[in-house]
């Protein structure tokens, strides 16, 4: 499953007004531990489908909403729940770390 990758101009529709919880990878083309969490984010999406939306934000092509969140490092994972960021983690993870971390606010 390929996830929907974000713009500035498509970040507010998708993430703050969204029904659903919305987990933002925030990511770069040249960020290998990125690279390395695709493969899990991506599994997350598919085993939260209907529960909650995944999606990917190139932080170099989105410099304004990265720096509005405070993203100072990739790859961060934030939950977004009714239009605000309520979970995050920077950094690679493992798959168990980040089912932990985000599941709670994940409804069944």
């Amino acid at each position: 499953m390929e996830l929907a990758t974000l713009s500035e101009a498509t970040f507010e529709h998708e993430v703050l007004q969204s029904e659903q919880p919305v987990l933002v990878e925030f990511t770069a083309v040249w960020c290998s531990p990125c690279k390395m969490l695709d493969p899990i984010v991506k599994q997350l999406a598919d085993e939260w489908q209907g529960r909650a939306k995944v999606v990917k934000l190139d932080i170099d092509d989105n410099p304004y909403i990265t720096q509005e969140y405070g993203v100072m490092g990739v790859p961060t994972l934030m939950l977004f729940k009714q239009g605000k960021p309520v979970e995050r983690v920077s950094g690679y993870q493992p798959k168990d770390r980040l089912v932990k971390k985000f599941s709670p606010m994940i409804s069944a």
